[in-house]
């Protein structure tokens, strides 16, 4: 935590870089349950913050970490539909509204030995603009390769097939900075963990996974409320506390095996 106080404060000095007012609606509510932005409950972290709208999904960029602190998509069954028939195109590129003072670069992830990791992820975007607009910097953390590209993966796959079942989720992605041991990759802030909330309006119920940052790692599952209170963001402002204790049943994602 001390990287992150010290940034801060630095933030501070330089008179608060890119602090906006965290209204309730925010500037692409269509992104959120009820167009109700998440709100920061530390204050730490509010400190140099922007919000930044694309077509099909919504990030809260920091400055301090210089990662989205979430992603949030209205995901469709349509939009997974038109997504299936669209190849991959890598065109990873530092987001041009940010100053070079609060973004990610691509030389921050070279040779750092972690993936630059989709949080809104590309197998979600409907067409080629979309899928362009995911491969912004403000749209990753760095991410273990293991657990991007496997295990990661699975949960990804596995909130599709929810959205293709229920017809719409609501679904907010993003890193967790835990503890005091963190580091970085060139001037960019490693999580600790990552999570995946994931809203269905048809059962108005919502559930989580939760996966630490490292190779070895076992996701688990956790109610809306638990998940806001080890990341100190209230995700779903809308919602009363007994919703947010209301646990949707999520899809089990196959863990790998320990390697022999």
């Amino acid at each position: 935590m001390y990287l992150i106080q010290r940034a801060v404060a630095a933030a501070t000095l330089a008179g608060g870089l890119l602090a906006v007012s965290l209204a309730a609606a925010g500037e692409c509510p269509a992104h959120y349950v009820d167009g109700r932005l998440p709100e920061i409950r530390n204050a730490r972290m509010s400190a140099a913050t922007t919000e930044l709208c694309y077509g099909v999904f919504g990030v809260m960029h920091s400055g301090i970490t210089r990662t989205p602190l979430w992603s949030a998509e209205h995901l469709t069954a349509e939009n997974i539909a038109a997504a299936r028939n669209l190849s991959r195109e890598n065109s990873f590129h530092p987001e041009s509204r940010l100053p070079s003072s609060a973004r990610a670069e691509l030389a921050d992830y070279a040779r750092s030995g972690y993936d630059r990791g989709h949080m809104a992820p590309n197998g979600d975007m409907p067409d080629r603009a979309a899928q362009h607009e995911s491969f912004t910097l403000a749209n990753m953390v760095p991410q273990d390769a293991e657990v991007n590209r496997h295990i990661w993966a699975g949960i990804e796959g596995v909130v599709r097939k929810m959205a293709q079942k229920e017809g719409d989720l609501y679904v907010i992605t993003g890193p967790a900075f835990l503890g005091s041991d963190l580091r970085k990759v060139g001037n960019v802030l490693v999580p600790t963990h990552l999570y995946k909330l994931v809203y269905s309006p048809r059962q108005r119920a919502g559930g989580a996974f939760f996966i630490a940052n490292r190779g070895d790692a076992q996701y688990e599952t956790l109610s809306v409320a638990q998940l806001e209170d080890k990341i100190g963001i209230n995700l779903l402002p809308s919602l009363t506390p007994a919703q947010k204790q209301q646990m949707l049943r999520l899809p089990n994602v196959r863990q790998r095996k320990d390697k022999k």
